[in-house]
């Protein structure tokens, strides 16, 4: 299983999301949360649809934690400029405060899930896996 990177990737996946959810706890955020308030912040108004492709989820599961950020104030929704039914979702002024704070721990937890890395390695990893991702 050492050479399947299938179970390599899981592995590490698991590992890097018990320090995330850890680092995120202290801003009422977990890693899913946190991946729509980061594309809240992007300063690219993504729809709710938009956010459900992106992070593969349910269109109801983005609509769950958009409502769970919007009632805390960290976002808020709008109509979207090409379609008016669809909703853009971006950041209040309070959650581009939590998200900068937040991305500075989730930065912290990072460094340690990959500790073990030389800063070089770490850049070669995520090169390799944005390439697997998207080309």
């Amino acid at each position: 299983m050492a050479g399947d990177a299938g179970f390599l990737l899981a592995k590490l996946h698991v590992a890097g999301s018990v320090l995330n959810n850890r680092a995120l706890a202290g801003f009422g955020l977990k890693e899913r949360s946190f991946s729509v308030l980061a594309l809240a912040a992007s300063g690219l108004e993504p729809t709710q649809r938009e956010m459900a492709e992106f992070l593969s989820l349910d269109p109801s599961q983005i609509v769950a934690l958009i409502d769970e950020l919007e009632g805390r104030e960290l976002v808020m929704r709008a109509p979207g400029k090409q379609d008016r039914r669809a909703k853009t979702v971006t950041t209040t002024e309070e959650g581009d405060g939590v998200f900068r704070q937040a991305t500075s721990a989730a930065r912290e937890a990072e460094a340690a899930a990959l500790a073990r890395l030389s800063a070089e390695e770490s850049g070669q990893l995520k090169a390799l896996l944005r390439k697997a991702l998207w080309g």
